[in-house]
């Protein structure tokens, strides 16, 4: 039905919606206020990154967590980590860890945008946090700074403090971070003690066998033992093998011989 506007009943619907709005102004002027009130709030309680340029943390979020943790079971809690600098830690590890967790990782800003949108669509398909798709920078941030819960809050923050890592410091010295503080077990942080406590060699001296290990347990370092032989490590070291063949870090002869530690 067109109304007309000779209809005093139009006149008088206007001006009820007018009246309407108005009520609710003051609502919105409330909700906008405290968004803008937020929004402050979570800029200044945002991390201050810049020391990191020349400062190594002492303990990290996910440290102090696992120290509380074993408080409240009632157990002793022994950190296991040993700086390395980065010009140290082998090649082949750090192309390993870089192709398995975030290939693209010196190409982006701090998200990889594809991996992004693709862990949106799993998340949303499975109805929960079922993917993370998060790069090292985020990694590293999650570390750092945050807890382990999965939310859209701490997203939110972790997306933040990876900008902020990726302005202040360097790719060079975001990886160096992310490889001595990384998990690989219960109080095991860092590529150098991984390697002394899973194959008491220094990181320097590990096989392609062991790097390999090493970078499969990333994603569940308190449920998988790198010198283990559990059916998940053995197909995650075959998958990282194709990865590294892939892209040419090793040979079709060095892979060949390689993967016949991880076959069924």
């Amino acid at each position: 039905m067109i109304r007309n506007p000779q209809n005093p009943d139009f006149y008088m619907n206007i001006k009820n919606q007018l009246k309407s709005g108005l009520k609710l102004r003051p609502l919105l002027l409330i909700c906008a206020s405290l968004f803008i009130v937020w929004c402050i709030w979570f800029y200044f309680t945002l991390p201050d990154v810049s020391y990191l340029k020349t400062e190594n943390p002492e303990r990290t979020a996910l440290m102090e967590l696992r120290i509380e943790q074993a408080a409240d079971a009632n157990k002793k809690y022994r950190k296991k980590q040993t700086w390395i600098h980065f010009g140290d830690v082998p090649e082949l590890l750090k192309k390993s860890i870089r192709i398995t967790e975030d290939a693209s990782f010196y190409d982006h800003g701090g998200l990889d945008w594809t991996e992004f949108w693709e862990s949106v669509k799993k998340n949303v398909e499975e109805g929960e946090f079922a993917r993370g798709g998060s790069t090292i920078t985020q990694q590293l941030a999650k570390n750092l700074y945050l807890s382990t819960e999965k939310s859209l809050f701490r997203k939110f923050r972790e997306l933040f403090i990876s900008y902020s890592l990726e302005s202040e410091l360097s790719k060079n010295r975001i990886f160096h971070l992310y490889l001595n503080v990384i998990e690989f077990g219960p109080g095991i942080f860092g590529v150098q003690a991984a390697s002394q406590y899973y194959f008491d060699s220094k990181v320097q001296d590990l096989s392609l066998s062991q790097i390999v290990r090493l970078t499969a347990i990333i994603p569940r370092p308190l449920k998988v033992n790198a010198a283990g032989n559990s059916r998940w490590l053995k197909w995650k070291c075959r998958w990282i093998l194709g990865k590294m063949k892939l892209y040419k870090y090793i040979s079709e002869d060095v892979y060949k011989s390689a993967i016949q530690e991880f076959k069924k």
